[in-house]
């Protein structure tokens, strides 16, 4: 196997190959029977030295690349993204260059040592391929084959063969079903002794014919068989666990057995190790499921809470989820919500806690009307029927609304619920929640909040029930979980200024910053910094960070962590830089050269955050120095490259500054090659963050007379001009200075009224944005300069919007206003003297 070749080091083939699924069928596929109908056998992960992870598909026609893992439940898209191969090996020598090089190198060394150590053609022993395990892995004592390697359709179809009956049989609902009562097996074929042996914790038998492999639907056997087949019968129950085989018998007591026997049955069950995959895949592969989830229709409350108990211990396993919902046990739980038992209703909430992880189960979930009953449960103590005096009843009610908040929490995950759990009024229930002293209830409340916190009208909602207090309260717990998720809603709900300002109010600023000390639970960390990074648009936050000592401890972060951490880290210092003294501070505690490093990164989120901080960092100076001297600018130019136009965009930005503060900075601008004429063509974009970063950083670049000479050559003219119709005022502003500037060089003001730019920048006098007037004002005064620029002006009405604008406040708009209409007067007195001479 490929896998014996794989591992760290230069000399492997591959990093790491493995399936995407550890369960095995009958037949030895891999693939779900609703694949195997097309011919498919096993999915596999292949992790090359030199490219990413790859997800590939085996089937019987070859060997192609599909879509690889979703976010949903690691589901896999099994769309063909390119060619059919023979075999993988051949797949992986086209995919990657290291691999095929590798492979190369690993052929001839084991051919060289067969031949040095097999004269004859007799089996080596195993002694004998000791070297070649030494030079390749180091571990374990395998004899090596060749053939081993050729892990395609040539091997895999001798021994697998994906099941075809399926199609003929088995809906893709209800295919888990045919695999409930082994007594419903037809056209069995003996097995040989020469079939491969089951591994230990697989529900199969592989069973192997001397014509060709036949599907065995059922993992287990029927009783006749037993008789027939007692060796065999003896070799498989050798390899797999006895827990299987006594499962499989107490399911059959489910399925025969009176109300006694059944009660007996299910503790029996509930005594094995239940999270152990073999136990819940035993129950699923007898049809004990199928019983479990029917003892939940019974009047019988003992039948129905252990049926709910093993079914909420199996659900945890993602196979498990699946088939309860194929096998239409939501809507039985979601109606067992209704019950007047409480531990009824705390397992049957639980268990859609634990089924609704992906989005098929919270439709149904939704559907059947469990939102609502849901949130029911968080209100059940008001309307319980019971005495409120008994503290077990009190204990009870703590443990309905917290198994109500688990399911919600899950649920919480699609939007269309969120809504569903707003409109059914489970705010101002999960806020009275978030009031008590019950940690193991306030967790599922607080994630429930903070997954709902992504939604503006939860937002609002949020501030209206006084819920942010109470976050920052609980802040303050020793519940490292709790922690985690109150700051974590606290970063969704900071993106509003409100929420910023009561954070500080309520003293959360403080122990946030004091829970950066502690770094080992790196998912709290990721959530601490991320509340500190939303915290920290507000600048009073920032000067509280400050004085809490929170800037030092951000910089410790910016190696060693991982990128979750990092992204929210980089985005915290970034705004905090933009004040002068978190700068000089940032530089003096040696955070330039760990931000430097970060740029040469791949993650979109932490490279549209690490530029801006770099740029926050360039205004100074002694920091922009530092930046030059780590050749930080090249490295920014490089992002404006990169495919995504959040990070072009926020590379730009970073570049004005950097080219503002820099000595030299036209020379520095040069000595990039192709760097001009990649900024010209970025004007091209349709990304409006990015033409208007663009624009500013061609502002920039623009005062040096010879980078301007370079930059008209390349057509930068006819390109602005193009953006001049717009109604977005960041890109109006930005493209009116560009204009200004670039207006400065040979003919360019007569060009940008050929390109008809001139008109549409009068429009922009009628903005609401004074720094779109300065910017636009300037570029008019600039073109005015030409005559018949002036006309264009004159007659788009731009006169009397500048002499009201000769009066502002702002001298640099009063000076361009003024200069505007000098010219155009100058031009009409010009024109009226020729006249009369």
């Amino acid at each position: 196997m490929l896998k014996n070749f794989s591992g760290k080091g230069e000399q492997t083939v591959l990093e790491s190959i493995s399936y995407t699924s550890d369960y095995e069928f009958s037949n030895g596929c891999r693939a779900p029977p609703w694949r195997q109908i097309h011919g498919e056998i096993c999915y596999v992960l292949v992790k090359p030295h030199d490219v990413e992870t790859l997800c590939v598909t085996c089937s019987a026609e070859g060997v192609f690349l599909n879509g690889g893992k979703t976010d949903n439940e690691g589901e896999i898209n099994y769309e063909r993204k390119g060619e059919i191969y023979k075999d993988l090996v051949t797949f992986l020598k086209e995919k990657s260059a290291k691999f095929s090089e590798n492979m190369s190198k690993q052929e001839k060394r084991f051919s060289d040592e067969k031949e040095k150590k097999e004269p004859t053609n007799e089996p080596p022993e195993k002694e004998e391929a000791a070297p070649v395990q030494k030079a390749l892995t180091g571990s374990g004592k395998r004899t090596l084959e060749k053939n081993q390697i050729n892990f395609g359709k040539s091997q895999m179809t001798k021994r697998l063969e994906p099941s075809l009956s399926w199609k003929a049989t088995v809906r893709f609902k209800e295919y888990r079903s045919l695999l409930r009562d082994p007594q419903e097996e037809k056209h069995r074929r003996r097995p040989e002794r020469s079939g491969p042996p089951v591994k230990p914790g697989r529900a199969q038998l592989v069973r192997k014919s001397n014509e060709k492999i036949e599907e065995i639907i059922s993992e287990s056997s029927s009783e006749s068989e037993e008789g027939e087949e007692p060796l065999d019968r003896q070799e498989a129950n050798a390899d797999l666990p006895s827990e299987y085989w006594q499962i499989q018998k107490l399911v059959k007591y489910l399925k025969g057995g009176n109300q006694t026997a059944t009660v007996i049955a299910l503790c029996s069950m509930k005594d094995f190790n239940l999270a152990q995959e073999t136990c819940q895949l035993a129950i699923r592969d007898v049809g004990g499921l199928e019983v479990l989830i029917n003892l939940l229709d019974t009047d019988e409350v003992k039948c129905k809470i252990g049926s709910l108990k093993i079914l909420k211990e199996i659900s945890h396993n993602p196979q498990i989820r699946r088939n309860i919902v194929d096998l239409g046990g939501l809507p039985v739980m979601v109606n067992t919500l209704d019950s007047p038992h409480k531990s009824l209703k705390c397992l049957a909430a639980e268990t859609i806690a634990n089924v609704a992880k992906f989005r098929r189960a919270r439709q149904a979930v939704r559907r059947y009307g469990g939102i609502t009953k849901l949130v029911a449960l968080l209100d059940c103590g008001k309307s319980s029927a019971e005495p409120a005096q008994s503290s077990l009843y009190d204990a009870r009610d703590v443990e309905v609304a917290r198994c109500g908040a688990l399911a919600l929490w899950s649920c919480s995950k699609s939007y269309t619920n969120k809504e569903a759990i707003r409109k059914a009024g489970g705010i101002p229930l999960l806020a009275r929640l978030l009031k008590t002293s019950h940690e193991n209830m306030l967790i599922p409340v607080v994630g429930t909040l903070q997954e709902c916190a992504s939604e503006e009208n939860y937002r609002a909602a949020i501030k209206a029930e006084r819920i942010i207090e109470n976050l920052v309260k609980n802040l303050n717990s020793e519940n490292e979980q709790l922690q985690e998720h109150c700051a974590m809603a606290i970063y969704q709900c900071a993106e509003d200024k409100e929420t910023r300002d009561l954070v500080r109010l309520h003293g959360g600023l403080k122990r946030l910053a004091s829970l950066l000390d502690n770094t080992d639970n790196k998912e709290r960390l990721a959530a601490v910094t991320g509340a500190i990074w939303k915290c920290s648009i507000s600048k009073e936050n920032v000067t509280k960070f400050r004085e809490y000592k929170a800037i030092e401890t951000l910089v410790g972060l910016l190696t060693d962590q991982p990128e979750e951490v990092l992204v929210n880290v980089v985005g915290a210092l970034g705004e905090c830089c933009q004040d002068y003294e978190n700068r000089v501070l940032v530089r003096k505690c040696g955070g330039i050269p760990p931000l430097v490093n970060l740029l040469v990164g791949v993650n979109q989120a932490l490279l549209v955050n690490v530029t801006k901080a770099v740029g926050a960092c360039a205004v100074e100076p002694e920091s922009m120095m530092i930046i030059d001297r780590l050749d930080g600018v090249r490295l920014l130019w490089s992002l404006l490259k990169n495919p995504h136009p959040e990070v072009k965009a926020s590379a730009a930005w970073a570049l004005c500054p950097c080219i503002q503060n820099t000595k030299d900075a036209g020379e520095m601008v040069r000595s990039f090659v192709g760097g001009l004429e990649l900024v010209v063509n970025l004007l091209k974009s349709d990304n409006k963050e990015v033409l208007a970063s663009v624009c500013a950083a061609i502002t920039n670049i623009a005062n040096d007379q010879e980078n301007l000479a370079v930059i008209t050559d390349r057509g930068v003219v006819p390109l602005l001009s193009k953006l001049a119709n717009t109604n977005n005022d960041k890109l109006r502003r930005h493209l009116a200075e560009a204009i200004s500037r670039c207006c400065m060089w040979g003919r360019n003001r007569v060009a940008f009224g050929e390109y008809k730019a001139v008109a549409p920048l009068v429009h922009y006098l009628k903005s609401d944005d004074p720094n779109v007037h300065r910017a636009t004002a300037q570029a008019l005064y600039q073109l005015s300069e030409d005559a018949d620029n002036c006309v264009t002006i004159h007659e788009n009405g731009a006169v009397k919007l500048l002499l009201d604008m000769v009066g502002s406040t702002d001298q640099d708009l009063q000076e361009a206003a003024a200069g505007c209409i000098s010219n155009i007067r100058r031009l009409a007195l010009a024109t009226e003297k020729a006249r009369y001479t």
